[in-house]
């Protein structure tokens, strides 16, 4: 099989979860690294499927390869080849698809439940449980674009996740490892910004029971991941 190609933005914020379960089931990934200078491909024939991580940019930043990305993403769907978004991943896919992409009123940092739509997509991505405890680090939102079907929402985002097909856009986090909440809360007080309090949670708050919530978010992107090969091509 041709490698899933994952494109990593930040140092931090890197496949995480995802690299572990594609490990576990022996699909070859390749990591490019766009923070250390990594030249997003041209050509999408090498790959079985693209993942666009997380990052600290906005996708309407003026970004050398911001423009490459879409362009490669939509060079994707004409393809038939699947793509999975993170936070600024989904925000790529969501203006690569006729969406936009704006700053948010409400900053999501920190454990909050997401509610999953009641329709049969969504079902099958992310299962019965009506109700989900994901990770968020966001202070943009995207909008859905036409055709797609919405999958998440959350109180202070209404956009939490779309699909479109074979392809995944998540407003969220479902990658996080202990050591990426670790990380990530130990350098968050900068990006919160605006206080700590709902939807905003303190550094403490974000480590609180985090073997016990890891464990149950490594089995919601378990489910999510395992649909999203299904599609990945030969």
């Amino acid at each position: 099989m041709k490698p899933v190609a994952i494109f990593r933005s930040s140092p931090i914020e890197g496949p995480g979860y995802l690299s572990d379960f594609l490990d576990e089931r022996g699909i070859p990934w390749q990591l490019i690294r766009i923070d250390s200078g990594d030249e997003i491909p041209t050509r999408i024939d090498p790959f079985s499927g693209l993942v666009f991580m997380g990052g600290p940019m906005s996708v309407n930043d003026d970004l050398p390869w911001i423009d490459p990305a879409i362009n490669l993403i939509r060079d994707a769907d004409r393809a038939g080849l699947p793509v999975l978004g993170h936070c600024l991943g989904g925000q790529l896919m969501s203006k690569a698809f006729g969406g936009s992409v704006a700053r948010s009123d409400n900053k999501e940092f920190g454990w909050g439940e997401v509610t999953r739509s009641d329709n049969n997509t969504a079902r099958e991505w992310f299962g019965d449980q009506a109700v989900i405890d994901v990770f968020h680090w966001h202070g943009e939102f995207f909008t859905r674009p036409q055709g797609a079907v919405h999958l998440l929402s959350s109180r202070y985002c209404e956009n939490q996740a779309f699909s479109m097909g074979k392809h995944l856009a998540m407003q969220c986090h479902i990658e996080m490892t202990q050591g990426m909440v670790m990380n990530w809360s130990e350098m968050g007080s900068g990006e919160e910004g605006g206080g700590v309090g709902p939807p905003v949670q303190s550094s403490q708050a974000m480590r609180t029971d985090l073997i016990k919530r890891i464990s149950t978010l490594n089995r919601t992107a378990q489910g999510v991941y395992q649909k999203w090969i299904l599609g990945l091509a030969p």
